[in-house]
């Protein structure tokens, strides 16, 4: 699939009424208390607190205790639910996950197997196309993050230190990931191929394996 006709409903790329901006807010920084996100939204604690309450009540958030950050009791977080995450571009995950399996009884593993090399061959031309005649690391990165938030990823490029970190707040084939991780195999493969030899690309936290993010350490010589 073309990254630039990619129309996704991608209501976390343009985060509307108080308790959507809330939403986005904790699905991209992790769990955090009601003061920390009127501090980070500019809001007050009691606007805060009313647009929390809305999300509990609608599912999306959950009460979650963190320890807390020095002296003192553990102190209360709000995450997303499952039904809040769902909110995010999920590229249709219950059709994929029904022709995955169709296709593993119809041709096999190796069958899927040559359908994601297939998929990842498609995605490798189009990616290579945008970022290859970019100069340097750092534009080559920012471009492959556009691509994959024009994509559903929520991605953002950060430096830390003398490394870059590509993260993808969100996995928009999540469903289809889980049922078949050479999805993921693939695209870890392709942005090494994409940074260049003199860099190393190594994912340092996975939302499959549980984390809040899919995080890649890009680092250089």
């Amino acid at each position: 699939m073309n990254y630039t006709n990619n129309h996704l409903d991608n209501r976390a790329a343009t985060p509307g009424p108080g308790h959507e901006r809330v939403l986005h807010w904790l699905k991209t920084q992790g769990p955090a208390s009601t003061a920390e996100v009127a501090s980070a939204l500019g809001i007050t604690a009691e606007a805060a607190r009313q647009q929390v309450q809305k999300l509990v009540a609608d599912g999306l958030l959950i009460g979650e205790t963190m320890p807390s950050r020095g002296a003192g009791r553990p102190r209360q977080a709000w995450a997303l639910t499952e039904a809040g995450h769902s909110r995010f571009p999920d590229a249709h995950s219950h059709l994929t996950i029904q022709l995955i399996g169709s296709i593993r009884q119809l041709f096999g593993e190796d069958g899927l197997d040559r359908l994601i090399t297939q998929r990842a061959e498609e995605t490798r031309a189009q990616y290579r196309q945008a970022v290859d005649p970019l100069p340097g690391l750092s534009a080559r990165l920012e471009k492959l993050a556009e691509i994959r938030s024009s994509e559903g990823y929520m991605a953002r490029v950060e430096r830390d230190g003398d490394d870059w970190l590509l993260i993808e707040d969100h996995c928009p084939i999540c469903a289809a990931a889980k049922t078949c991780q050479g999805f993921c195999r693939t695209e870890l493969e392709l942005f090494q191929e994409l940074v260049g030899e003199r860099s190393t690309v190594t994912r340092e936290t996975h939302i499959l394996a549980g984390g809040q993010r899919c995080t890649y350490r890009v680092r250089t010589p």
